[in-house]
């Protein structure tokens, strides 16, 4: 598998599952404004929707959206724990948490990073997302992760985005166990060693 991606973008998320299954993988760079990777390939040719994670298969065909990608690795060691079993309703949980994250929580980073959204457009998402981080605060308040006891494709994702919060300054000071949490997580070998190469920690 080859794993193209942009550093600390979404696509660390599945850069950290690819670790935590100790499967064999390569990765290539995205140089993002002029879709060309690290080793000379048209990015618009392997994705055309022109933006990480892209997942190049063993077969060679080409997987995109993190969700499904995260998903996707975690089934191919189904005894990592990084998902639950297919058909299951813990399954349907964890598909819950990729959703929220994804388009309440990921999307709502977008204005803060935008150089034209106005502050009433970044108050705005800044407001929401303190909104929907209350309910992940809660959460965490009983469990140590978003699924219970064991960390999950879903953690990894929540981390990777929290990750942008000191970007667009975004605090988690009002959010210890989000904080804690994210601590924890970054503790990782996987996350470690998936930040490392992507050139993010020393």
């Amino acid at each position: 598998m080859k794993l193209y991606y942009a550093p600390g973008a979404c696509s660390l998320a599945s850069h950290i599952a690819l670790h935590e299954t100790d499967l064999p993988f390569e990765i290539d760079k995205l140089n993002v404004p002029t879709k060309t990777t690290a080793s000379g390939e048209d990015f618009m040719q392997i994705n055309p929707k022109g933006y990480v994670p892209a997942l190049k298969l063993d077969d060679g065909g080409i997987l995109t959206e993190g969700a499904a990608i995260l998903q996707y690795i975690a089934d191919q060691k189904p005894g990592s724990g990084l998902a639950p079993k297919a058909d299951t309703m813990e399954r349907y949980r964890l598909q819950e948490w990729l959703n929220f994250i994804g388009t309440e929580i990921h999307k709502s980073f977008s204005p803060l990073f935008s150089k034209t959204a106005s502050d009433g457009v970044k108050n705005r998402a800044r407001d929401l997302l303190t909104k929907r981080l209350c309910l992940v605060e809660a959460q965490l308040a009983s469990k140590p992760y978003l699924m219970g006891d064991s960390f999950t494709v879903a953690d990894a994702y929540m981390f990777v985005v929290m990750s942008w919060g000191h970007h667009v300054s975004f605090t988690l000071d009002q959010f210890p166990g989000i904080k804690d949490y994210v601590a924890r997580i970054s503790a990782r070998p996987s996350v470690q060693a998936a930040m490392k190469a992507e050139g993010l920690i020393q």
